[in-house]
């Protein structure tokens, strides 16, 4: 079974959420303007979007420590 990355499920996950709920409410909330219906949904994209950016990031560095520790080191002693 393959393991998928964390900067792939979560932010996927979110957009599909955030998707499924702007689908199912937006359309019957007249409280407020379509304007702030856009940027409210629009906001929530790029909040996902840094998500996304900022775990891939974080597993880029884990993964070079990783290489890092893996590397033979040398001590001229």
């Amino acid at each position: 079974m393959r393991k998928y990355r964390r900067s792939v499920w979560l932010p996927l996950l979110l957009f599909l959420y955030t998707t499924g709920m702007a689908v199912y409410f937006l359309p019957r909330n007249t409280e407020i303007s379509d304007t702030e219906k856009y940027c409210t949904i629009g906001l929530s994209y790029v909040i996902i979007g840094i998500l996304w950016f900022l775990l891939r990031k974080k597993e880029r560095l884990a993964r070079k420590r990783e290489e890092d520790l893996k590397k033979p080191e040398n001590h001229t002693t």
